[in-house]
């Protein structure tokens, strides 16, 4: 028996199909509350060069206590994050109220890579291959080419084991 099901958000920072499916995160949010673990997992595409810095900040972020605000601020400026550079992993962090020259110390000193790295080869693993990728109840959503119905799904699949753990 679960308190939660666990939903796995395999993200990545700098990608305009994860802003996009942010409105699906916060659907499923106000939804299920904390009936269903939204965690964030890290998947910085090559392709996108600050991806992997803006991944160690999200970590610096939740830390600090403000994880998916953090994500979603930086997610909501992936233009200029790719022009800018992590300047903007900066501001953001200053907006939420955030202390910046701790974000500033976390990328100098790589004190994340682990985790993101770790999140990475969970991913690769698992067969994620672009972002953004849900995985509930062992199941492997891959949003990276379409998201259409995949919330239905998602909550499909929460229903049941929700269900089934009320049993």
């Amino acid at each position: 028996m679960t308190d939660s099901v666990i939903l796995d958000v395999w993200c990545e920072l700098q990608c305009p199909d994860c802003h996009s499916a942010l409105d699906d995160v916060r659907a499923l949010r106000a939804r299920y509350g904390d009936r269903l673990d939204i965690r964030l997992r890290h998947f910085p595409l090559e392709k996108h060069k600050h991806a992997f810095a803006a991944a160690q900040a999200a970590e610096e972020a939740a830390e600090q206590g403000q994880g998916w605000p953090y994500a979603e601020a930086v997610l909501a400026r992936t233009a200029e994050l790719a022009e800018r550079g992590e300047a903007v992993l900066l501001d953001v962090a200053r907006e939420l109220g955030l202390d910046a020259d701790e974000f500033d110390t976390a990328l100098i000193d790589g004190r994340h890579i682990l985790i993101v790295d770790a999140d990475q080869a969970e991913g690769k693993a698992i067969g994620v291959t672009g972002t953004p990728t849900y995985v509930i109840d062992g199941e492997r959503l891959d949003g990276g080419k379409s998201q259409e119905g995949l919330r239905a799904r998602i909550e499909e699949i929460a229903d049941r084991l929700l269900a089934a753990d009320e049993a």
